[in-house]
């Protein structure tokens, strides 16, 4: 898809910049998207300019608003545009109301699509939670909204990071008539489905509490653990953190620790496959985000079950599956949930991930579980998966989005399908002027999602 650099309707960005000679473009008028979306854009204002956070790079203007839907969102145009447009999606999800500051980190984190000359758009979403059909239309909405209201990019590509990038893919199968985007990068991304990349959350729930016994206490109220909380619960991350570090001691230094906490510490670490410095976080999620789902999207039954889910790893694995807790996942919670979150893999466009082998947050073997689902819809050669030997989640290098984007932009526009190889040489060339790091592993084999979260029953 190529178009034409142009104005649609902004003169807001006429204002702001000179720097580009744009000519005028044609609105986008009503359309209607999948399952009941429509975008209006009669009812969209146009952005306002805003002062940019900093790092996007010198001489770059920025635009802020609020969609009709209810959404946030803020638009970086660089000094010298590239004539290309990046769509983010964000990870989370986040809990409770859009908020601006939401939209800023954003922008901040992700400095390197500006720097590298890519008008950048990043929408906060029309609400928080558990909610992934939904995010990939407000993302939508944002693209339409920068094409009629700010400049009719050459290119348009969809980035998603962490959850964000289930958002994106599904955003990408949803919104696939007439090819809106170009390519869609994904990184560090959540990408088993909605119904499956948390199971070994439940699986942590119920190991913690067959070791520590306090969430929930023996004198609270008893729930199921696969709901996370119930809706009248008034548990509060503090309060979570100070029943672990009870238990754990994770707050302490090693040499401070029990040789109980430092016991339990080892059978969570080695039962459930995740760091020592994520069994917090996971617990978080696997509260108040379980909470969320239940809740709010699955009519209070859980997707989440664990019936014959086999834990080893313990000093005592008969006696661990024999104590913990037992859930069968509730049958038409599972199927709202997947009509959300889960993944057909039709993507009509190039698509290419990066994730670091040890990622504390995201498990790799998402990645493998993915590809599974992209060759299953028939658009396996339509996917390049890459790897780095990094140990974070939320942003990895410079060098390594500039080559990624490189590659894809490409991919999408001269045809050349990337490697990961090429991908690697193009980071170290990336570096000599980014600096960083580079650490991608082209020859890394991902294994499959089962070599590290056991097999369960499934309604």
């Amino acid at each position: 898809m190529t178009r034409t650099n142009g104005i649609g309707g902004a003169s807001v960005w006429v204002a702001l910049s000179t720097t580009l000679s744009l000519v005028a473009g044609v609105p986008v008028a009503f359309a209607k998207g999948p399952a009941g979306a429509s975008f209006d854009m009669a009812a969209e204002t146009a952005p306002a300019p805003a002062a940019c956070p900093s790092g996007v790079g010198e001489g770059a203007s920025c635009l802020s608003g609020k969609d009709s839907a209810g959404a946030l969102y803020m638009i970086v145009m660089p000094r010298q545009w590239n004539g290309d447009l990046v769509v983010h999606a964000h990870g989370g999800p986040f809990l409770g109301a859009p908020t601006v500051k939401r939209v800023t980190e954003d922008v901040e984190r992700w400095t390197i699509m500006p720097r590298l000359g890519y008008a950048f758009a990043t929408s906060s979403y029309r609400q928080g939670g558990v909610a992934v059909t939904a995010a990939a239309e407000d993302n939508e909405r944002l693209r339409r909204l920068f094409i009629d209201k700010v400049a009719k990019p050459r290119h348009v590509y969809l980035h998603g990071q962490s959850w964000g990038a289930s958002v994106a893919a599904k955003g990408a199968e949803l919104f696939a008539d007439g090819e809106p985007y170009d390519a869609v990068l994904l990184t560090s991304g959540v990408l088993g489905g909605g119904t499956r990349s948390y199971d070994f959350r439940l699986d942590l729930r119920v190991v913690y509490q067959y070791l520590c016994h306090n969430h929930p206490l023996p004198s609270e109220p008893q729930y199921p653990l696969n709901i996370g909380l119930p809706a009248d619960s008034p548990l509060k991350q503090p309060d979570l953190a100070k029943r672990v570090d009870d238990c754990l001691g994770l707050n302490k230094p090693a040499a401070e620790r029990t040789p109980e906490q430092a016991s339990k510490i080892k059978t969570i670490v080695d039962v459930i496959h995740i760091p020592e410095r994520s069994i917090q976080s996971h617990l978080n999620w696997a509260t108040w985000h379980f909470q969320d789902i239940a809740q709010k999207r699955t009519g209070g039954a859980s997707p989440f079950g664990n019936v014959g889910a086999v834990y080893a790893g313990s000093s005592d694995d008969a006696a661990l599956n024999a104590g913990v807790l037992r859930y069968t996942a509730d049958a038409k919670a599972v199927a709202t949930l997947s009509a959300d979150a889960d993944l057909g893999g039709k993507i009509p466009v190039p698509v290419l991930t990066v994730h670091a082998i040890h990622d504390p947050t995201a498990m790799v073997e998402l990645q493998e579980s993915f590809g599974r689902t992209m060759a299953a819809a028939g658009r396996g050669d339509a996917l390049v998966q890459t790897f780095t030997g990094d140990k974070d989640h939320s942003y990895l290098s410079d060098p390594t989005y500039a080559a990624l984007m490189d590659a894809l932009t490409t991919w999408a526009t001269q045809g050349k399908k990337p490697t990961p190889e090429s991908i690697a040489a193009g980071c170290e060339k990336a570096r000599e002027k980014l600096g960083q790091t580079c650490r991608f592993e082209p020859k890394y084999q991902v294994k499959a999602i089962e070599t590290r979260v056991p097999k369960r029953d499934r309604p």
